[in-house]
């Protein structure tokens, strides 16, 4: 049995003020769905 080599990578980002606009609206937008979907299933239940 051969043995794997498990590997990690870290990354850091530094977005220009334009990509962190458009990431902060973006980010914004998925954590009012993520809730909206959530308060959907609670009421559900």
């Amino acid at each position: 049995m051969a043995s794997r080599v498990k590997r990690a990578y870290k990354f850091r980002f530094y977005p220009t003020p334009e990509q962190a606009d458009l990431l902060n609206r973006t980010f914004g937008c998925v954590r009012k769905v993520y809730n909206l979907a959530l308060e959907a299933r609670t009421a559900a239940w």
